[in-house]
């Protein structure tokens, strides 16, 4: 039964998209496709109800022989469940996890909620109303949870869940901001960690992560991104201390 080597867990709106591509183009690594709808397999209950000979036969089976295979499943980030069930099914498996400044993360989740309809408050109001939103979400069951902008940018208590049941050697966490300034580098540090030659050369026909967007939000953030980065500032320093001094944290 042919499983996937690598997963790609999060966070939304942190270039995941774009480093499914940075992989795929590799000629030694091959992904599930197509790149939408995610598998999410491991949060879907009616797909993991199905069994790993369904996940395999679904996104697997037919990929290349003797290619490094993987997938991208961006909400694994957000559920402890998943990253139990992940480790007890792929005690082996690479995890690869892409963050953003949490502040330009938050923003960029509610332009997204905007333009999909699901949000009408201004930004502030949004935040204030998060949690009462959230929580109905989570009730109703709605992965898509669109008004988590705050929460999604905990990091560390994301990540803890996958710390604690897989070995540390087996996760790599990339910064988005990396991706914009050296694209090369980040998608080879992406192979080599899943086993593949790097080849910083695949970045060169992705483009690059629109940094113009991040510009443009920066302009709208200005009122609100002071209180919104001290609010960050203790969920960012146990970050720190969990990923440890080679990982930059946003100040």
């Amino acid at each position: 039964m042919r499983l996937p080597d690598f997963i790609i867990g999060g966070a939304a709106r942190s270039g995941t998209t774009w480093l499914y591509h940075a992989m795929d183009a590799h000629p030694g690594i091959a992904l599930a496709k197509p790149v939408k709808p995610e598998p999410k397999f491991f949060i879907d209950e009616d797909r993991y109800g199905q069994g790993l000979g369904y996940y395999s036969r679904s996104w697997f089976a037919d990929l290349p022989e003797g290619l490094v295979t993987g997938e991208k499943s961006t909400n694994y980030l957000e559920s402890p469940q998943a990253a139990a069930r992940i480790a007890d099914a792929l005690p082996e498996v690479r995890m690869i996890f892409v963050l953003r400044d949490p502040v330009d993360r938050a923003y960029s989740n509610w332009r997204w909620s905007v333009q999909n309809g699901r949000e009408t408050e201004n930004f502030t109001e949004a935040l204030a109303l998060e949690a009462e939103r959230d929580a109905a979400a989570s009730a109703a069951g709605d992965r898509v949870r669109a008004h988590a902008y705050f929460s999604r940018g905990l990091y560390a208590d994301l990540l803890a869940p996958f710390f604690a049941r897989l070995p540390r050697e087996r996760i790599l966490v990339l910064r988005y901001e990396d991706i914009a300034e050296n694209p090369g580098a980040v998608a080879a540090t992406a192979h080599g960690f899943v086993g593949a030659r790097p080849m910083p050369e695949v970045a060169r026909d992705l483009g690059r992560i629109n940094e113009g967007a991040v510009a443009r939000e920066e302009r709208v953030l200005a009122a609100a991104r002071p209180a919104l980065t001290a609010r960050y500032a203790e969920p960012n320093r146990r970050l720190s201390a969990l990923l440890g001094p080679d990982f930059r944290i946003w100040t």
